[in-house]
Order: structure tokens, then sequence, then C-alpha cells
């Protein structure tokens, strides 16, 4: 039986726009265009999400490595939440109801430690009945031991659980530690989906 339903942050539960971020500090498309990939690339954003050393440290050496785009670096800083744009449309609404059904409602999120930010400004997140975040754990999806802390913090059984994931990889590495799963793009798809899944438990 299906008892738990577990959810990624950021384009599941809030959608962000790294692009109309930068755009909206950094006026000079060129410069703009130039900068995005210093920030915007695997490496970075797994550093980010791990966070084996604190933001500032990692940004403090980001910004030794490419020290002409100081400013810009200076400006991400400062003003990393604004990325998030606002809550995805329909969940709020579609995870009230879950909830009243009896569902148990989680997070797991890669995300670095700006995201209590984030999660203070949203009243989504308060609908949790707990969660992991990648930079408090120091692993990330869809590294089986992220999806093991989950479990264990909250005494899960996998087999009792779907997770939500914008990104295949996540949701198939949840599924090689026992746990069905949808790859997001809606709240109206996640939720035809979830109702076949609960229809064909």
């Amino acid at each position: 039986m299906i008892k738990n339903l577990i959810f990624d942050f950021g384009k599941v539960l809030v959608d962000y726009d790294f692009e109309a971020f930068f755009h909206k500090y950094i006026p000079d498309e060129e410069r703009c265009r130039a900068f995005i990939p210093v920030l915007c690339n695997e490496e970075v954003q797994q550093m980010l999400d791990r966070e084996e050393r604190p933001f500032e440290v990692i940004m403090d050496e980001i910004l030794e490595k490419n020290k002409e785009f100081e400013p810009e670096l200076r400006m991400f800083c400062e003003h990393y939440p604004e990325i998030v744009t606002g809550e995805m449309a329909g969940m709020r609404d579609l995870l009230c109801r879950l909830k009243s059904e009896g569902y148990k409602l989680y997070g797991l999120s890669n995300w670095c430690s700006k995201v209590y930010v984030t999660m203070a400004q949203y009243e989504i997140f308060n609908l949790l009945d707990g969660y992991v975040v990648s930079s408090a754990e120091k692993v990330v999806k869809p590294e089986a031991e992220i999806y093991h802390r989950l479990f264990a913090k909250f005494n899960l059984k996998p087999e009792e659980c779907i997770f939500a994931d914008d990104k295949v990889e996540n949701i198939e590495g949840g599924r090689r530690v026992g746990m069905k799963g949808i790859v997001f793009t809606g709240a109206e798809d996640y939720e035809r989906q979830l109702n076949v899944m609960l229809k064909n438990r």
C-alpha cells in the first residue's frame, strides 16, 4: 500500500528560471551570455548541491577563478533566492488534497543551503511532513545513499513510497532502491499518473 508521496523541490514544488534572473541583473546581452556558463555547468551545480564546503567558500573559489565576473558573482550571491519564481501551478492545492486523504508528504531535493530561504518564502513547504536536502547530507540524487537517508530519517519503506522528480535519472535512482516514481511535467499529469498507480497497487 502506498502511504508516502515524495517530491523534489525545483520544477516540482517551486519553479525557477536562471536565465531570466541573469538577464534581469546583467542587461548587457553579450556579457550575460559569457557569464552564464560560469555558474550553469554540471561541475558547479554538483559542488553547490553537495556543499561539502560552505556556500560562501565555494563561491569565493569560483570568484578566484573568474575575477573578471566579480560583480556578477557577488550579485548572484546577494540575490540568489530570486531565482525561484513561485510555486508550481496547481501543486499546493493538490498537496492539500493528498494530505487530507491521509498521505504523508516528504521532500527530497538537490539544493544548496540557500534553499532554506526559499522554503521560508513559500507556503507549499509547510505541507511537508519532513524533507531531506542534499547540501545538508553531502550526498546527491541519484546516488542511492540519499534515498536511504530519507527512508531511515522518517522510517519509510520504499515500496510504500512514490517519488516525483523532473529528472529521469533521479526517478531511476529511486527505482533502483525500490521506490516507484513519476517523471514530473506538471500538476495535472502527476495527478493522472498517480491515480493510475494507486488503482493498480
